[in-house]
């Protein structure tokens, strides 16, 4: 069933009656001429202006881009407050195939609808769109961040994505074998693009054994003749069932840990760089329910938006890479308060993510 304006009505219910709504605004976006189709989420201002990446993906349908802005754009909230920004919670879509419609033209165009809203959204690279992109975009939008250093920006966001995700790791191993070190452990990364071959690096320069996947075998391939003592396997249905593995991560899209994979995952920890891996809420209790550790994905992944925000002031790496740093003690504090609460890491962190927009939200 669809409403008068044809947006499912599942959609719309979402936006305005479950929990996974509350957003603030959201904006649905088209330029014939160029082929642009997009969405603007907007969950949550609270802390200021909304800051998230453009994902360009070739969903099957528009409602399911929807739903995809909808939840990555809440996970920016809380991914922002944890992160101690002073930045609030938003996200884009493109539909389509990047490699058959991204254009300038069509750039330009998103550009514009992300410049209409006059700084409430700032925008930033995300799966499907990189720097040279946003160097477009920022023709039309100063709201743009994740740009060149040839265009005043900081460059490629995934280094510090990565480097966060590592130091999660660190506060995983620390809260579950009393040792931060990851050396001699088996850590098995699902998606070597641009944050899996940075966290890759991360590990083997610590000693760590790696065993990895992806679904384009040029990218394995290239990594494997770079190292040639990381392992590769066929597919993530591999990965999760080897042996003796002690640290999962997933680096590429949403819902990894889901009713089939849970079962049969073989890791105590799962830390990975992807959004959104709990394909549901009741996955993060199964988990506990095996022992296996969950270093939520929105607190450890947050290195990259920790670099775009500062490009908004003049962009410092050693800066950012001490605030990414910190994602280790903001790991551990999670885990401890689960602990003290007696509920799940990601309960946990929602807690005190909620906990700091409500503080900062105007009282009436």
């Amino acid at each position: 069933m669809t409403d008068v304006i044809g947006a499912p009505a599942d959609v719309l219910h979402t936006l305005f009656h479950s929990d996974q709504g509350g957003h603030e605004q959201v904006v649905l976006c088209q330029d014939r001429a160029s082929g642009l189709r997009a969405v603007i989420a907007l969950h949550s201002t609270a802390l200021g202006p909304a800051l998230g990446g453009t994902r360009f993906y070739p969903y099957a349908s528009e409602a399911e881009a929807v739903a995809d802005a909808l939840n990555l754009a809440r996970g920016m909230s809380y991914k922002n407050a944890l992160a101690g920004l002073d930045h609030g919670g938003g996200k884009a879509v493109i539909i389509g195939d990047p490699d058959r419609i991204k254009t300038e033209e069509l750039l330009l165009a998103y550009g514009r609808f992300v410049a209409s809203l006059g700084g409430r959204y700032v925008t930033a690279c995300d799966v499907g769109t990189y720097v040279a992109d946003m160097d477009v975009v920022a023709r039309a939008c100063r709201w743009t961040t994740g740009r060149s250093p040839e265009n005043g920006g900081a460059g490629d966001s995934s280094v510090l994505t990565a480097y966060g995700v590592y130091q999660g790791m660190r506060a995983s191993a620390r809260h579950l074998w009393g040792d931060p070190s990851l050396r001699d452990r088996t850590v098995g990364v699902a998606g070597v693009g641009k944050v899996g071959r940075h966290l890759v690096d991360h590990l083997l320069t610590e000693g760590a054994h790696v065993v990895v996947t992806d679904v384009r075998e040029d990218v394995v391939r290239d990594l494997t003749d770079r190292h040639p003592s990381v392992v590769a396997v066929a597919d993530t249905e591999a990965l999760i069932r080897v042996e003796n593995l002690d640290i999962y991560a997933p680096c590429a899209l949403g819902g990894a840990l889901n009713d089939e994979s849970v079962p049969v995952l073989t890791a105590r920890v799962v830390c990975g760089a992807a959004n959104n891996q709990l394909a549901h809420p009741g996955v993060e209790k199964d988990l506990a329910d095996r022992g296996i550790l969950y270093a939520p994905d929105y607190v450890v992944n947050a290195g990259g938006v920790i670099q775009v925000a500062d490009e908004l002031h003049g962009f410092d790496f050693e800066r950012c890479r001490a605030k990414a740093a910190g994602i280790h003690d903001t790991t551990l504090a999670i885990f401890a308060r689960a602990k003290e609460d007696g509920i799940p890491p990601a309960a946990a962190a929602d807690r005190i993510a909620e906990q700091r927009m409500a503080e900062a939200r105007p009282r009436s």
